[in-house]
């Protein structure tokens, strides 16, 4: 039977027209300044925009990431994000920055940002990264040990690490392709929900007794 080619086209345009909204959109205008207080937004891209008349240099603008965060915590890291909350010029414009500051062996752990693909680059010290392949892929390792002046790239959506196993502190900044790339640490998600996954379910999942999975939850909880 022979297929018409309209039908073709609406075919083709159903499977791909879902991947067009998987990465911000792209500007339709030179900038959409994001405003909290809908009374003074006149434009709608992304998120409810100031006027482009009213835009000023501070929108556009961020200061301090030539300070260390503090690594005084459980898994002796720090992540400072500069997005669209920071700077509200970033509103429509698809990219955003890190900073990311790791103690003596700390970590960023296990993580994936579900609306970007990062980048990094290492300023400071000896970083061990890697990222995990979709189980379509057989959940392949990629790993890479990396020195002052090194880039890695994490796809979006995989989840990835960054270890610092050095002596001294690590440095590193990474950007990516979200306004807003969001982020899911993987043990705090799982362990750490609320309402509480039932640990039958995780139990049964990690291959674990249930009172190992108990024990997760009330350390991750909160």
């Amino acid at each position: 039977m022979k297929v018409s080619q309209s039908i073709i086209t609406i075919i083709t345009l159903a499977l791909v027209m879902p991947f067009s909204n998987a990465y911000d959109p792209s500007p339709l205008q030179d900038f959409c300044v994001a405003v909290n207080n809908l009374n003074n937004g006149v434009f709608v891209n992304g998120k409810f925009c100031k006027d482009p008349k009213q835009a000023k240099a501070e929108d556009f603008f961020y200061s301090g990431l030539n300070m260390a965060g503090n690594t005084n915590n459980k898994v002796k890291s720090n992540v400072t994000t500069v997005n669209v909350e920071q700077i509200p010029g970033l509103n429509t414009m698809g990219i955003s920055l890190v900073r990311i500051d790791y103690a003596p062996y700390g970590q960023n752990p296990p993580h994936t940002h579900p609306r970007g693909t990062e980048i990094l680059v290492l300023i400071e010290g000896t970083l061990y990264v890697g990222f995990v392949s979709s189980n379509q892929d057989n959940n392949r390792l990629f790993t890479k040990i990396l020195h002052p002046g090194d880039v890695f790239v994490f796809p979006i959506g995989m989840i990835h690490f960054q270890v610092n196993i050095g002596k001294t502190p690590a440095v590193a900044f990474a950007g990516l392709s979200s306004q807003n790339a969001g982020v899911i640490t993987i043990a705090d998600t799982v362990f750490g929900s609320n309402p509480p996954i039932n640990p039958e379910v995780l139990a049964q999942a990690f291959q674990l007794d249930v009172n190992v999975v108990k024990d997760l939850e009330a350390k991750f909880k909160n």
